[in-house]
């Protein structure tokens, strides 16, 4: 049995084909067949499919009923390997990549499309100008094969690259099942939230009525859909602020601030899972969104359209399982710090990431004195930057009871503030610092930020807020990077479980640190067994032998909104 085959779409739905040695040269002649679905369904041997783009053929396999157990995504791997050399941001196609190798003039990737609302995922379908001869493609996976083996860690690019690629399969397999909408639940919901609906398309009748209290309270008319104009008129009151965020609003004494606090929660209901969303995302009972893989620098997912990865709870209500059927909500209980446990191998910290308790009681009672807030502040401090005031008095005690796990996140910050490239553990690399040219490396794994604030233990008094910024943002790159390297495993493994056990149990929504499987009633018991143990072969697969365990959260409900 041949393990590996390359296999390319051609323009008249054939396909061609051919088996490949450990190196990625072919073993035999290269082979045409006038379909492709019929190419990979009459060979159920092979064990892994080497293919161009995951978005170009596999939706056409699903879509005929023929799933493959494992693929290599030769653009997902040219990303991942230009990341690793310090080129993030270079043309990514096969065609970018086959050009490079043979230095010629590289063309540059295809421009994004937008998503389609209720209609195929754009995500996949063949885009024009990406396209490879079958030769040439074979010529760009051995290059990505030598280049695999050139990394410091190997074995652990290799893994990253398998796993990214599994992603992309759970991704169309996840669009192709779509997260089950109950359409008469939502509009329920927003009559209830929001009121009747005008004529024209205008403002439901509640965000009218509290626009009114808005202006009321102000003496003046205030669109509070406008910042500018919301603060034009709190300074009108002698009331200065910076924003209109929630959280400033709150420390105002002011008529105007609940009910502007009201409509802006409503405001951003109604435009973003609105009557409109409901029309455009939800077909058939389902709502099918376009995940995107990898979407951010940390590994993380992300959505081209349709909001999934910010559905309100509120609006929860409306994700019901069909009938018969259960979904299985599982969140991964503090994730983050488990894996700083792991990646940092400090004996303390793993010691009490061992425990499928709450880590954070577990780590005051070390470290704190029982004060849990305390505990907890301080891990997520050293992880994001928080290590000002309160935080930094903090720290110290983490620092003293687990020292290989704080110096571990400060390396990451010095890494990051001095310009060099910083890791996950699998290998996946921070983008370069802006407009420099080092690509020297930490030599430790790290992870991608959302901003944290405050200031990194290692910030020299001279250094440039744009560099404190990036260290904050690599203090955190290798925690969060690594966790969302652990959560495709977490995908990976709990498909193949799934699929091996004969469950009907589909995949049907990821994000971050939660999976939802939408599962016969009787099957419920094998998904929750099935969730755990991917979980632990997640742990073991990337970061090896370790005592750190990543327990979940888990609830079977019918409605999304009744598992939080």
């Amino acid at each position: 049995m041949t393990e590996r085959w390359a296999l390319a779409a051609t323009e008249t739905g054939g396909s061609l084909l051919a088996p490949l040695d450990s190196s990625g040269l072919p073993t035999a002649p290269v082979l045409a067949e006038a379909d492709l679905v019929e190419a990979v369904r009459s060979r159920p041997e092979v064990t892994r499919w080497v293919w161009r783009s995951t978005a170009e053929i596999y939706p056409r396999l699903l879509a005929a009923g023929v799933p493959v157990a494992r693929c290599y995504d030769v653009e997902v791997a040219e990303s991942l390997l230009l990341g690793h050399e310090g080129r993030l941001g270079e043309p990514r196609s096969a065609a970018a990549a086959h050009a490079r190798l043979h230095g010629a003039p590289v063309p540059p990737d295809p421009p994004p499309r937008s998503a389609e609302p209720g209609a195929q995922s754009s995500l996949f379908e063949p885009q024009s100008g990406t396209g490879l001869p079958f030769d040439d493609l074979l010529q760009v996976y051995a290059d990505q094969l030598r280049r695999h083996d050139a990394t410091a860690h190997p074995d652990r690019m290799r893994l990253l690259t398998a796993s990214e690629s599994a992603g992309m399969l759970v991704a169309a397999e996840m669009n192709r099942s779509g997260l089950p909408w109950r359409a008469d639940v939502h509009r329920d919901v927003l009559q209830e939230l929001l009121g009747e609906r005008y004529a024209g398309g205008g403002e439901p009748r509640r965000l009218a009525e509290l626009a009114d209290e808005v202006s009321a309270a102000f003496g003046r008319r205030v669109r509070p859909d406008l910042p500018a104009d919301v603060m034009k008129a709190f300074a009108q009151a002698g009331i200065r602020v910076k924003s209109t965020r929630r959280w400033e609003l709150e420390e105002l004494d002011h008529p105007a601030v609940e009910p502007l606090i009201q409509y802006k929660k409503l405001y951003r209901i109604w435009t973003a899972h609105g009557w409109s969303w409901l029309q455009d995302w939800v077909r058939d009972g389902r709502f099918r969104p376009e995940y995107q893989p990898g979407g951010t620098v940390s590994g993380r997912w992300t959505t081209n359209g349709g909001g999934a990865l910010q559905i309100p709870k509120v609006i929860r209500q409306a994700v019901v399982a069909d009938e018969g059927w259960r979904l299985v909500v599982a969140d991964a209980d503090q994730m983050e710090p488990r894996v700083l446990a792991a990646i940092s191998r400090d004996r303390g910290l793993m010691e009490v990431a061992g425990h499928a308790g709450d880590l954070y009681t577990a780590l005051s009672d070390r470290a704190f004195h029982g004060d849990r807030d305390h505990a907890k502040l301080a891990l997520l401090g050293a992880i994001y930057g928080q290590t000002s005031g309160d935080g930094l008095k903090n720290l110290a005690a983490l620092r003293r009871r687990f020292p290989l796990a704080v110096a571990y996140v400060d390396d990451a910050a010095k890494a990051g503030e001095e310009g060099r490239l910083v890791r996950t553990y699998l290998g996946r690399t921070s983008p370069p610092a802006a407009g420099s040219g080092d690509d020297d490396e930490a030599g430790i794994p790290l992870e991608s930020a959302e901003q944290p604030s405050g200031d990194g233990e290692f910030t020299p008094g001279h250094a440039s807020s744009q560099a404190r910024a990036r260290g904050r943002f690599t203090r955190n790159f290798v925690v969060q990077g690594s966790a969302a390297d652990w959560a495709l495993l977490l995908l990976a493994a709990l498909r193949q479980s799934l699929r091996s056990a004969g469950l009907r149990a589909e995949l049907v929504f990821f994000q971050h640190d939660e999976v939802i499987v939408h599962c016969p009633r009787e099957e419920t018991e094998a998904v929750v067994e099935a969730i755990r143990s991917a979980g632990d072969i997640a742990g073991r697969t990337v970061f090896g032998d370790t005592p750190v365990r990543f327990p979940f959260t888990t609830a079977v409900v019918e409605r999304y909104s009744d598992a939080k």
